[in-house]
């Protein structure tokens, strides 16, 4: 059976200010191949029900524009959401098991749930501030954790899962040191929404730092299985300042990870000249 591709979901960030929190929360559900596995579209389905939740990716995204930054709403937490799953499965297809596996003996639907969960509570923190959003992202959603797998999980089980969660969350920080394959996943997904359209609005209103310069230099992110490692990633530039996102961005998110060692990366500036993203740079 081929692999299922992730969701499609428009890559440009949600203009959270246009419009009333009542609109954009009610729009704000994010959708991933289950893959028949129960607990996990469960488990999408009691976040998508949640407006806390989904009023804290509101609120990440506002944040998000008050300070120029790339796209933090649930657009994001969409494509966090399918990339993560896409390297779990990817990793599990070439034998490599999950911690939920190895040390709890419990299954792989059980790992694709504690990814799910810290791809779309990562950034909730960011609701209250950008500096340390991700130990913010922690005391929102521990307790709310325990309602969203209620039903899903038995104790002990359920309070495993929790905590796995939450090590996936603040294990995405940049010196987060993520001991578990599935919190290694989340950190490289969320490294690996680099995509140009992340920084529409940033580049479109004139600001030219070197995150959203270097995103905007990646025209595409390719994940397929790899020939000689689990996981390739093809990376599309038009520019070479999309060299910061690959090396100073995921290359760092990718180190010291359980997932060192089965990805390769490939990037590459396509086309015969270089697009040009900079009018002209003063200081």
């Amino acid at each position: 059976m081929a692999d299922e591709k992730p969701t499609e979901v428009e890559q440009g960030p949600v203009d959270a200010k246009r419009r009333s929190p009542v609109e954009v929360v009610a729009e704000s559900k994010v959708h991933a191949p289950t893959r028949g596995n129960r607990k996990l579209g469960e488990f999408i389905e009691a976040v998508n029900r949640d407006e806390r939740v989904r009023s804290w990716w509101y609120m990440a995204q506002v944040n998000s524009e008050r300070l120029g930054m790339a796209d933090h709403s649930w657009v994001h937490v969409q494509i966090v959401l399918n990339i993560a799953l896409r390297l779990l499965r990817l990793l599990s297809k070439a034998g490599v098991k999950p911690a939920m596996v190895t040390d709890h003996g419990m299954r792989q639907r059980d790992a694709e749930v504690v990814v799910a969960g810290g791809a779309l509570l990562h950034d909730v923190g960011m609701s209250i501030h950008r500096g340390d959003h991700e130990a913010y992202s922690l005391f929102l959603v521990a307790d709310r954790l325990d309602s969203l797998l209620d039903g899903i999980y038995d104790e002990p089980d359920r309070s495993i899962v929790i905590s796995e969660i939450l090590h996936a969350v603040i294990g995405h920080r940049r010196r987060g040191e993520p001991y578990t394959l599935e919190a290694g996943v989340v950190r490289v997904a969320d490294a690996l929404d680099m995509a140009q359209g992340r920084t529409r609005l940033p580049v479109e209103g004139g600001q030219y730092g070197i995150h959203a310069l270097s995103a905007a230099a990646i025209d595409e992110v390719r994940i397929e299985a790899g020939e000689e490692r689990p996981i390739s990633i093809q990376i599309e530039m038009n520019n070479s300042a999309g060299v910061f996102q690959v090396d100073d961005l995921l290359a760092t998110k990718l180190r010291d990870t359980p997932l060192e060692g089965h990805v390769e990366v490939v990037a590459q500036v396509s086309g015969q000249t270089e697009k040009r993203l900079l009018p002209s740079f003063r200081i």
